[in-house]
């Protein structure tokens, strides 16, 4: 029979009882983890939110609540009354292994059915099975420490920023939809026929109009929202740390993001993380790493081969350089002989997934060197390879000849695949690294024009302002980004403060006057009245929380997350809309599936 509390109180967490409280009266209340009936005593471990205590019925201390105890199952809710006694068998596995309860009193607050999956962190039950459960699924000790942690870091970085003298202000969740960056997710309105809200991708133009607005110093942990392809480090709705401020430069804002980090590492892990962070201009990450985000807690440094190869009798190699690409390398030195033949043709297949076409090799050991290319080089050229490359007697040089932007994404995917296969990575190493100096401008080959790299209020460097419209594909950005572990955690810049320069970016964007009226005449019209130099940062909660818990899944760190195709497996939503609801915004489906 289900019961009712009737005035009880919890008067501890189970998973905190210690001997301190051996003797004491308690009441508890949580879920039955396990119960063991030995005939004259029943055991049953209790979990709440603090870990599992074991309570003990017993027919001599009270008969009717030994009756109860035998018909528990695993997840009914009971609250229990009892003495705390000192274990007979310690469990040194478990904080509470030294105390356990007698019950005198026991209530059944809910009954359960068998859960779909164990309630325990060992359980292997698929990742689809535990999201449609994902109630069940954060009962997990595991579970409950993710998101525990996760909260622990969002009230540091509440106080972090609030001693600073930062202020807390909420911006508009729904808002006007943006012509750069990810998709929008639209929201028609019913009031406004024919008109959409979108749901924002930042707080970008609200938190530059609070620095026009002589707030001087912002921040917000903010949800947003990309409708974009996911991978297992992003979601459709995410948390940000939002920053803004005024008066600064580049340097003050990576200086104070820098001792937030390290004030998150210390109180939150206990880990001290040495400062300044390094700083890296672009340009070096993607020449010697391949990647905007490069982890560097191993080597494998990318070489360029492209003046070395340019004669050679490769075809592959001289129509790559030819064509404008670009002939890279990078060197498993002294690994050679881990990899077979075998391993070299997966390194090959795996470049590929990146756009490459294929991928050479020179392998070296104490017998000689093998190469299948060789045969279109002179002794020379292979010598000064090898040079170049630094190569000894057990090495692997993997090579690839293409469009720059594929050598890169693919030798820069191949260091970091064969530093898992070699397991060169530290997870207890925690490599913060600054990126600086990104371009301006990407250029869409799709759209035939110049798309901002991050957005279109990113200030271009002093040096590079005259190259705007002249030269755009050569001017470089006041942007920087933090990478942790080869992970973008965050990313900001100094933002367009002249009215002017905003114009000309708009025009090297594509927009003509009368378009970027339009789309961001708001903005335009707040900085005709005195706008401070401001810029800020944002970073990414969900994906720093990730990292230091150590999963590779976003999912994990989110209480309850959408899948890969952007559904909720618990909700079941997106859903069909209600057709009425539907006719009174105007608006139809015409997908046919």
């Amino acid at each position: 029979m289900i019961e009712f509390l009737q005035g009880w109180k919890r008067s501890h967490y189970a998973g905190l009882l210690r001997e301190e409280q051996i003797g004491q009266e308690v009441t508890l209340m949580g879920w039955v983890q396990k119960r063991r009936n030995l005939g004259s005593l029943i055991f049953v471990d209790l979990r709440d939110r603090e870990g599992i205590a074991q309570i003990v019925f017993d027919a001599e201390v009270s008969k009717e609540a030994f009756e109860k105890a035998s018909d528990l199952r695993s997840e009914y809710v009971v609250a229990i009354k009892g003495k705390v006694r000192l274990r007979h068998s310690i469990n040194t596995q478990i904080p509470t292994g030294n105390v356990e309860v007698f019950v005198d009193t026991l209530k059944v607050l809910a009954e359960s059915e068998l859960p779909p999956f164990h309630i325990q962190d060992e359980d292997d039950a698929n990742e689809r099975l535990r999201l449609k459960y994902r109630y069940l699924d954060l009962r997990k000790p595991n579970m409950q420490y993710k998101l525990r942690f996760r909260s622990k870091v969002a009230k540091i970085i509440r106080d972090f920023y609030d001693e600073l003298g930062f202020i807390d202000i909420e911006t508009p969740v729904l808002t006007k939809p943006t012509p750069e960056g990810a998709r929008d997710y639209l929201v028609p309105s019913r009031v406004n026929l024919g008109k959409f809200y979108a749901l924002p991708q930042s707080p970008q133009i609200f938190k530059q109009l609070l620095m026009v607005s002589g707030f001087d110093r912002y921040y917000q942990i903010v949800k947003c929202f990309r409708d974009e392809d996911l991978r297992a480090d992003r979601q459709p709705e995410f948390t940000q740390v939002d920053v803004e401020m005024s008066f600064i430069e580049e340097d003050d804002i990576m200086d104070i993001n820098e001792a937030l980090i390290v004030d998150i590492f210390k109180k939150a892990m206990d880990i001290d993380v040495p400062r300044p962070f390094r700083r890296m201009a672009y340009k070096e990450a993607m020449e010697k790493y391949g990647s905007d985000k490069p982890d560097l807690r191993f080597g494998f440094e990318i070489k360029d081969l492209g003046d070395l190869v340019t004669q050679c009798g490769f075809k592959v190699f001289t129509d790559a350089l030819e064509k404008g690409g670009a002939v890279k390398a990078i060197n498993l030195k002294d690994y050679g002989q881990n990899f077979s033949r075998k391993d070299i043709t997966a390194f090959e297949e795996f470049a590929k997934t990146y756009g490459a076409k294929g991928m050479a090799f020179i392998k070296t050991s104490a017998e000689g060197m093998t190469a299948p290319i060789s045969k279109f080089f002179s002794e020379t050229e292979i010598q000064a390879i090898l040079s170049r490359m630094d190569a000894g007697a057990n090495d692997l040089i993997l090579i690839v000849a293409d469009t720059k932007n594929i050598v890169y994404n693919a030798l820069g995917a191949l260091r970091c695949e064969a530093a898992k296969r070699l397991n060169l990575i530290n997870p207890k190493e925690y490599n913060l690294l600054w990126v600086t100096e990104f371009p301006l401008f990407e250029y869409d080959e799709e759209n035939k024009r110049y798309c901002a790299k991050h957005h279109p209020f990113t200030s271009p460097l002093d040096c590079d302002v005259d190259l705007v419209e002249s030269d755009p594909e050569n001017a470089r950005a006041k942007a920087y980004d933090i990478v942790l572990n080869g992970v973008e955690i965050g990313g900001g810049s100094i933002r367009i403060f002249n009215p002017e320069l905003q114009s000309k970016m708009f025009r090297a964007l594509g927009f003509t006057d009368e378009e970027a009226q339009a789309k961001f005449g708001f903005l335009l019209e707040a900085f005709k009245y005195g706008v401070p130099p401001h810029g800020g940062i944002a970073l990414g909660l969900d994906r720093l929380i990730m990292l230091l818990v150590g999963t590779e899944n976003i999912r994990e760190v989110i209480a309850f997350p959408k899948t890969q195709n952007a559904s909720c497996l618990l909700t079941e939503a997106p859903s069909v809309a209600d057709q009425k609801q539907m006719e009174e915004l105007m608006i139809q489906s015409t997908y046919k599936g």
